[in-house]
């Protein structure tokens, strides 16, 4: 059993079994009969993944590295908030007729901000700390931006990211407000360990841990009797993750510079409802 399975069956375990409904509330999301889509969810969850062992890629079903990685790339690298940029079709349903999906996530970390060492945006400013001063205890991003929310199509969900050094090993923990944890939680965790391997590497570092934060972190009415399949699934070893070795400007990874080796995995989760 990879660390990322373990992990993933506890957290679901523990929400399902310990968690807090939101029956009786009134709620946002609503599933397509209009009927109202609760939750039940634990508060402050926090899991850690030492990349140093595995790559953290779940097993019990596939997830789709190549399009994780497109999206993290799209955001981080292209700092883009337009949909036409990107290779997938998950940000459609908040872009407007342009494709824009507002002053939202890759807009945020291409704004230029004014430092004593010159004019970087967020991720130039990452770069720039973990090439010359990798040891500083303020290497850090973030896009909850509140002067802005008011033209974002959808606020941020993972939003902080945090950067420390320890013994030339880059570690990361990722902040996010919110996650439906079937849907999302494996590929927030396989893209933000893949940019600690981009960033590590850049940068002439070891990769450390990757630290996951979740406020809210919840499982659908709908979803319990998937994620209770899920986790009853038998788990394999996890793959190893290669990069190309070639690669030293963060500006010039693609997709095709990642792979995984000897990734086995259960069958896919087909017709997952979701609610709006």
């Amino acid at each position: 059993m990879s660390i990322a399975d373990n992990i993933f069956i506890d957290m679901c375990r523990d929400i399902i079994d310990n968690g807090y409904s939101s029956e009786g509330q009134v709620v946002r999301p609503k599933w397509e009969d209009g009927i109202s889509a609760h939750t039940i969810k634990k508060f402050g969850v926090v899991n850690r993944y030492d990349l140093s062992k595995e790559f953290p890629i779940m097993t019990l079903r596939p997830t789709g590295i190549k399009s994780a990685i497109d999206e993290i790339l799209w955001i981080w690298q292209k700092k883009s908030n337009n949909v036409n940029d990107l290779s997938s079709h998950i940000w459609d349903s908040w872009a407007d007729e342009t494709g824009s999906i507002g002053k939202a996530y890759g807009y945020q970390l291409g704004v230029k901000h004014k430092y004593s060492e010159g004019e970087f945006d967020q991720v130039d400013r990452v770069l720039f700390d973990l090439q010359n001063n990798p040891y500083s205890r303020r290497i850090m991003t973030n896009i909850y931006a509140h002067q802005d929310l008011h033209e974002m199509n959808l606020y941020p969900c993972a939003y902080s990211m945090t950067f420390n050094v320890t013994d030339n090993r880059l570690n990361g923990i990722l902040n996010q407000r919110s996650q439906d944890v079937l849907v999302a939680n494996n590929w927030n965790v396989v893209q933000y360990a893949v940019l600690i391997h981009m960033f590590a590497q850049v940068s002439g570092l070891e990769v450390g841990e990757f630290v996951h934060v979740i406020a809210d972190a919840h499982i659908y009415d709908r979803h319990i009797p998937i994620v209770e399949e899920l986790i009853k699934r038998p788990t394999y070893e996890a793959p190893k993750l290669i990069i190309n070795k070639d690669i030293t400007d963060f500006y010039k990874f693609t997709v095709d510079d990642f792979k995984l080796e000897n990734y086995q995995k259960g069958p896919k989760i087909v017709d997952i409802p979701v609610a709006v």
